[in-house]
């Protein structure tokens, strides 16, 4: 859902484009003269028209004008959409896309008061007509006290993109210090369930561009995957498909098979594929057990078999190892509890965590099972420390991730 503007062909802009007494006119932001201000990012953001001597406003671009939510038909023409998607065509939710940008106030052009009003009032909207469904928001600003003010009565959820941004950085490099602490902030800043963990989206090069090999890519599924809220997923991903900049190159045709244009038409496809596909497609990866596909299908089964790994809270526990490579936390949920332990780093190493939270009651004796690994066998000689009350595993293999359910003896 784009509330923040339309196309420049939209009928509404090209008739307040063609007519300064179109009804449609103050559905749009004008000037006579070349304002001085730019935009958020510093960008040229009012453009010129291509029919008078006059200027109107455009954060993206000049194909991009943006709604003037000052005007009350802007805002009931936009509840009138929401409507129309969730009685007509039975939508669950919707994506809210770039919503800092919503309302200009004088020079603050992004995360203005009225933003916040226009999406309290959207967000009220859809919740009054649609109890179940849910929404969230494209707000890519990592400041997480930015990120606090859209909390808590306006959308359900939010993109993290500085967890996203942080759990890439660490495939990367290995090191786990940056993952910690973004986890760390949006765990003690942003309500319980209400953010939302990714790797990329449709405006960044995909996963497998950015990482570059397979182990990389598996063990960024598998951190992203045992996080907390709502975890989104760019199509393709799940099979390692390639695509730097520019956006074009993003968003090329789903590889669904070897058969022509892979099996996403036929048709001819506006973007080319990529190179790969006839090797890289879901038909190639379906069989295959190690594949990426079944990697990302065991993770999400996993998921969803399991309230504490679902909607269980978590607790980032302080880990002692060899590389600083490795970070551990706690998800529970009533008495269903697992440990996640991701080695980010390209050489085995072990972890010792002790002196654990009392989301494990104290006074009683646990054991713990591996419910998923990855590689297989990721997590050798792992031990509860019933006296110290404290956990400790022997070796986590190379870029290694394990599941291991926290059970009483």
């Amino acid at each position: 859902f784009v509330p923040n503007h339309t196309g420049s062909q939209n009928p509404w802009f090209q008739a307040a484009l063609h007519d300064p007494r179109s009804p449609y006119r103050d559905w749009y932001r004008w000037s006579k003269t070349l304002p001085s201000q730019r935009g958020p990012w510093g960008q040229e953001a009012w453009h010129k028209s291509p029919v008078r001597d006059e200027y109107y406003y455009g954060v993206f671009w000049h194909e991009m004008p943006d709604l003037n939510y000052e005007n009350p038909s802007v805002r009931a023409e936009m509840q009138k959409g929401l409507t129309y998607w969730l009685k007509e065509m039975h939508a669950d939710g919707f994506r809210f896309d770039a919503i800092p940008y919503l309302v200009e106030d004088g020079d603050v052009l992004q995360h203005s008061r009225g933003t916040h009003d226009v999406l309290r009032q959207l967000g009220s909207a859809v919740r009054t007509q649609a109890p179940q469904s849910f929404t969230i928001g494209e707000m890519s600003d990592e400041s997480p006290d930015v990120m606090a003010t859209y909390y808590p009565d306006q959308l359900d959820s939010y993109f993290a993109f500085a967890v996203a941004r942080a759990t890439m950085q660490a495939a990367a490099t290995g090191e786990a210090l940056g993952f910690f602490k973004a986890v760390a902030v949006a765990n003690e800043k942003f309500p319980s369930g209400r953010w939302s963990p990714f790797l990329t989206n449709h405006d960044q090069p995909r996963v497998m561009t950015m990482l570059g090999d397979a182990a990389r890519a598996r063990v960024a599924a598998s951190t992203m995957l045992m996080l907390p809220g709502m975890p989104f997923m760019y199509y393709g991903e799940e099979i390692g498909m390639v695509g730097p900049k520019p956006d074009e190159t993003i968003r090329t045709p789903m590889q669904w098979s070897s058969t022509p244009n892979g099996g996403f038409t036929t048709g001819t496809p506006w973007e080319s594929l990529q190179a790969d596909w006839k090797t890289k497609n879901v038909a190639a990866q379906d069989s295959s057990p190690r594949s990426l596909l079944n990697h990302y299908r065991k993770l999400i089964q996993l998921r969803n078999a399991h309230p504490a790994l679902n909607h269980g809270s978590l607790v980032l526990l302080g880990t002692m190892d060899t590389t600083g490579t490795i970070v551990t936390w706690l998800r529970s949920w009533q008495d269903e509890a697992f440990l996640i332990v991701v080695n980010f780093g390209p050489r085995e190493s072990e972890a010792y965590m002790e002196r654990l939270p009392h989301s494990l009651p104290a006074g009683r004796e646990y054991r713990l099972e591996s419910a998923y690994a990855d590689p297989v066998n990721a997590c050798a000689g792992y031990m509860y420390l019933n006296g110290t009350h404290s956990l400790f595993v022997k070796k986590v293999k190379a870029r290694g991730f394990c599941a291991l359910r926290i059970r009483p003896r």
